[in-house]
């Protein structure tokens, strides 16, 4: 299943928040299609994942909700056939 996560600036500087992903990483399970930090705060980040499971997404995403608050939506990809 794949998920769109939009993460908006809750806390903390930009130059802390990149320190602090460049350390990071993502739990098992989940398989990063796109992650994408924008210049605007909200969203400030957009995130694609694909996961059999919500847990590895609820996992990564109270990992960081003391700097951002997350939403997370099923996604379906468009395809033309």
């Amino acid at each position: 299943m794949l998920f769109v996560t939009l993460g908006q600036v809750r806390a903390a500087t930009t130059r802390e928040r990149i320190a602090r992903r460049m350390q990071w990483s993502y739990p098992e399970g989940t398989r990063v299609i796109a992650e994408y930090w924008l210049q605007i705060p909200d969203p400030q980040i957009i995130v694609i994942t694909e996961s059999d499971s919500i847990v590895p997404i609820m996992a990564a995403t109270s990992a960081w909700d003391d700097v951002f608050s997350f939403t997370v939506v099923p996604a379906a990809a468009a395809r033309s056939a």
